[in-house]
């Protein structure tokens, strides 16, 4: 966990929207929705709290997607990307530079450092909250500079202003500004996703 932006605004769950069940891929319990016969995957690496709200250590995490993706592969999964919250962002951008996956988004990243974005080679997007601690404007433009040159076009970075840490899926649903700012996290990332994970 971050700081206390990742725990106010919980997401209200709306009971009757999920269409998907838990299963397990890879050992893991993993939530699976849409088609089971698809050959595309986006992988949801969550905040802290996730699903399980198991903290585990970062490197843990990561090599515990592994066989998550071998599972995806062995059901005839061609293409994956991996989106994350927070947290998450750290084990997506190991993906990334592993390229076990084929596109990635991060949402309000965290603990994230130049070292870290260095040496990824798939397309990336970026989502950074104006107002955030664990990734602010000056350290969201190096990463920019230092993906650009590696990826040209291949890569967006936005910087999503007057919002904070979390914004994406922790804001105030009254909160007109917020919640326009949330959808607009949202859109760009099935974009992106719809354009580099095929």
């Amino acid at each position: 966990m971050s700081g206390p932006e990742c725990c106010s605004n919980a997401p209200i769950l709306n009971p009757n929207y999920g269409v998907g069940h838990v299963e397990k891929l890879g050992g893991l319990d993993t939530y699976v929705t849409g088609p089971s016969n698809s050959n595309l995957a986006i992988l949801m690496v969550s905040e802290v709290f996730g699903t399980s709200k198991l903290l585990l250590s970062l490197n843990e995490a990561f090599e515990d997607t592994k066989p998550v993706i071998e599972a995806l592969k062995h059901k005839g999964v061609l293409s994956i990307g991996a989106a994350s919250f927070c947290w998450g962002a750290k084990v997506v951008v190991e993906l990334a530079k592993s390229r076990l996956i084929q596109a990635a988004v991060l949402l309000h990243p965290s603990f994230i450092t130049l070292d870290d974005i260095k040496g990824i080679s798939i397309p990336i997007a970026v989502l950074v909250a104006e107002i955030d601690k664990y990734c602010p404007p000056e350290l969201l433009k190096q990463f920019e500079q230092i993906l650009t040159a590696e990826l040209g076009d291949e890569c967006y970075v936005k910087l999503f202003p007057e919002v904070l840490h979390g914004w994406t899926i922790r804001y105030n649903i009254e909160d007109a500004m917020a919640a326009k700012a949330a959808d607009k996290s949202h859109r760009i990332l099935l974009e992106w996703f719809a354009k580099h994970v095929n």
